[in-house]
């Protein structure tokens, strides 16, 4: 795992809105480390190709599909939540972009790894 696991990753939650008293309007709070430990990311292919509908209930396919590989000790990731790598080991081309979960990481009874897919979105962190 550790001959693979090489980069340090950052999972990234949306933190709980803040009430701005100057506006009375509230607003994104600061986002919450939800963990931080040895990762590892890939591409996963190229695009995908869905056929869209008007009024579909699903969103299209991503098109810039990754993997995160992490310990079986790392929390399941949640849909919506977001991946930063803040340390590459080998790859400096990992830093500053940021990925966004497409859906629950993984979890299987054979595991080895945990497995979260991720869509990239290259654009600074934050919900507002």
């Amino acid at each position: 795992m550790k001959r693979i696991m090489v980069d340090t990753v950052q999972i990234l939650r949306r933190g709980p809105q803040v009430l701005n008293e100057d506006t009375g309007v509230y607003e994104p709070g600061p986002d919450v480390i939800v963990w931080e430990g040895l990762g590892a990311v890939f591409a996963a292919g190229g695009p995908g190709m869905v056929m869209s509908l008007a009024g579909q209930a699903y969103q299209d396919d991503t098109h810039d599909r990754y993997r995160l590989l992490s310990p079986l000790e790392a929390p399941l990731a949640s849909r919506d939540d977001c991946l930063r790598v803040t340390n590459a080991t080998t790859d400096p081309g990992l830093l500053g972009r940021v990925w966004r979960v497409l859906d629950i990481s993984d979890a299987n009874t054979l595991a080895v790894v945990r497995t979260t897919w991720m869509d990239e979105t290259t654009q600074q962190v934050s919900w507002a």
